[in-house]
């Protein structure tokens, strides 16, 4: 039973790629995500602690804090380590394009914001990684623009859209991420490969900047 559940203490929580990918990938808020944003966004990890987990949550309550981590652990959004993984503190305009282009099969990654400025790239020639970007831009607007048919009419509960080939492989994938009050666009050239570690740490990195 939930209501007999113990916290475990001295592992670090660590956030899964389906967990980071669940934090970034809406804008409506939930426990599940203020839980999320509180690990992926803290700077000096801490070890699981009632203390902690209460500030990770926003909550005021042990018990429900406690289901909550519990729940999430079940869908595997996150786990319980020794020791905590150590995200580089390198300059971000110097880490962005190692970590984009581990997430394409081509190597070919960039990040834009709703405007259609690119943050940083890898893989593409600036000429086409200004029009990619500017294209995501147009994509984010449409994608709003037409959110009540696919969530409400199609029960479409997702917001990325992709370039196909006619065996349906993704050649140009649109991911709109939200991080705090700001909305930025991973594009991605080829396969993704969002299933790694290299996903969550992008995420990580980007909240510490805009998170």
């Amino acid at each position: 039973m939930e209501t007999n559940l113990s916290l475990q203490t001295q592992l670090y929580p660590k956030v899964t790629a389906a967990g980071a990918y669940y934090a970034i990938s809406g804008t409506q808020q939930n426990p599940s995500r203020t839980l999320l944003h509180g690990i992926l966004k803290q700077i000096d990890l801490e070890p699981v602690s009632e203390a902690s987990l209460l500030k990770w949550s926003g909550s005021d309550n042990v018990e429900s804090a406690i289901s909550l981590l519990y729940r999430l652990q079940r869908l595997e959004f996150l786990y319980g380590e020794d020791n905590p993984t150590v995200i580089a503190q390198d300059n971000l305009e110097n880490r962005l394009p190692e970590l984009l282009a581990q997430l394409s099969d081509t190597s070919k990654a960039l990040i834009a914001d709703d405007n259609g400025l690119y943050y940083a790239c890898a893989g593409f020639h600036h000429e086409s990684a200004e029009e990619i970007a500017a294209l995501a831009g147009e994509v984010a607007r449409l994608s709003e623009q037409h959110a009540l048919l696919i969530k409400n009419n199609l029960n479409i509960n997702q917001n990325s859209w992709a370039v196909c080939d006619p065996a349906g492989r993704s050649e140009l994938a649109f991911f709109p991420m939200y991080l705090g009050e700001n909305k930025l666009i991973l594009v991605i050239g080829g396969t993704p490969q969002l299933q790694n570690d290299n996903f969550v740490e992008l995420v990580q990195v980007l909240y510490r900047r805009y998170g």
